[in-house]
């Protein structure tokens, strides 16, 4: 509660010296300092100017519950059992997968200002600096199982991106079958993980990373092209409306999923896709296979049209790359 307290002060962005920090907080100036090197090499830049205090530049907006909260939809609020927040953790699906273990956690969301262990696709890290970016994963019960669950990730995806466009941000694709890009730049990424039977009832954990503001100097830890939405729009975007608005179009897209599936969203979809009727190669395994992307089926598999015919391939191992 201590690094929270201090982070309300300085999120102002203006300068505050130790000595009033530590008297508003009710701890000393060099608890003060030690909190603020924490944040320091938590990826958190401060600015510390002696005989004025210390200051992060360009201010803070700290994620908020009830902010969220006040930005759902009645009929969306109704469905988010509880929400669970914390500053630093080292994976939001993680966290929120052991949890599933214990109990039912359906609608339970998970955020955090950082993640010092998020995954992306395929074991990948996700780089999760310090209250600038969204991390977060939302709990959802299927009764029918597994099986049940093709096209999940290309419906969170869709309603990410109707989203972003309700915030006036336009131009985001999406790449099959779990990331959203704008001009060819990664912007974000989701990772579903499930947790019961394959023929029962189960619970996904939908995690979402999405790049809000990334500080420049992050850029040496990403290993492919990326974007964030300050770049795109301009301006930063207010983190707890946008995870409002994200929520909202995620709980009805889920409600709809749960009773139509996939197969009402396909051309819906195709409309955002990144790579519709361009030649692609898809890796399967330690195996390439190149051919012209011809979209999506009713499940949600990648259609690729190869010497072969038209082949539908699903999730897991499948990668998608630019042909050289």
């Amino acid at each position: 509660m201590t690094i929270r307290s201090l982070l309300s002060i300085l999120a102002d962005g203006k300068f505050h010296s130790g000595r009033e920090l530590g008297e508003e907080i009710g701890i000393s100036r060099s608890a003060i300092w030690k909190h603020i090197r924490r944040l320091e090499e938590g990826g958190l830049e401060i600015y510390s100017v002696k005989g004025r205090g210390y200051r992060v530049p360009g201010g803070l907006e700290l994620l908020d519950v009830d902010r969220v909260v006040a930005g759902l939809l009645p009929s969306v609020a109704s469905d988010i059992d509880d929400i669970n927040l914390r500053l630093t953790i080292p994976s939001t699906n993680e966290f929120a997968m052991k949890e599933c273990q214990i109990e039912d956690c359906h609608g339970r969301l998970y955020m955090a200002e950082q993640q010092t262990a998020g995954r992306g696709r395929r074991g990948r890290t996700w780089v999760s600096p310090f209250a600038r970016n969204l991390y977060f994963s939302l709990v959802w019960r299927f009764e029918q199982g597994a099986a049940a669950l093709e096209g999940l990730s290309l419906l969170v995806g869709l309603s990410i991106v109707k989203a972003l466009e309700k915030q006036g941000i336009s131009g985001v694709e999406l790449k099959w079958p779990n990331d959203l890009l704008y001009r060819g730049q990664k912007l974000a990424g989701i990772l579903l993980e499930v947790n019961g039977e394959a023929s029962g009832q189960c619970q996904v954990v939908i995690g979402v990373g999405i790049n809000v503001e990334m500080p420049r100097d992050q850029a040496d830890s990403i290993d492919q092209p990326w974007i964030d939405l300050k770049t795109i729009a301009g301006k930063v975007l207010n983190r707890n409306h946008l995870l409002a608005e994200i929520l909202n179009e995620l709980v009805q897209g889920l409600r709809d999923f749960e009773r139509n599936g996939f197969i009402g969203l396909v051309d819906e979809w195709q409309s955002y896709h990144a790579m519709q009727e361009q030649v692609i190669v898809l890796q399967v395994g330690g195996k390439l296979i190149e051919g012209v992307c011809q979209g999506v089926d009713s499940s949600g598999a990648l259609l690729l049209e190869t010497a072969a015919g038209v082949q539908a391939f699903h999730g897991g191992e499948v990668s998608i790359q630019r042909p050289l």
